[in-house]
């Protein structure tokens, strides 16, 4: 795979990479759904760290759920509309409700 240099400038074409996104991590914890709403411009790295404890100490030891991302084109952007999810608890569910209708098996599972 393409592996970029460390540091100096980013080669052309990589640019579209660099877009933000928020998302919505869902765990079944003891039959209780826990989510959590973070932003990320690497959204696979940190889904990684989050399932191997290396990510935030609230997500330490719990296996998490995508469940949400959306994009945003710059970082101020995604850091408002992080704030504004996390502050939204009506939106939260809806979006666990959601996902939980189409992955019935999700609260089933256990972890």
């Amino acid at each position: 795979g393409f592996h970029p240099a460390k540091g100096g400038s980013i080669p052309p074409g990589t640019a579209i990479n660099m877009r933000y996104c928020v998302y919505l991590l869902l765990t079944n914890s003891k039959k209780k759904l826990i989510s959590y709403v973070g932003s990320t411009n690497n959204l696979d790295n940190r889904l990684k760290l989050h399932n191997t404890s290396k990510g935030a100490k609230f997500t330490k030891g719990r296996k998490w759920t995508l469940i949400y991302n959306k994009k945003y084109n710059s970082r101020s952007k995604a850091l408002s509309e992080e704030y504004k999810l996390k502050k939204d608890y009506k939106l939260r569910s809806k979006l666990k409700l959601d996902y939980i209708k189409k992955n019935e098996n999700f609260y089933t599972a256990s972890i």
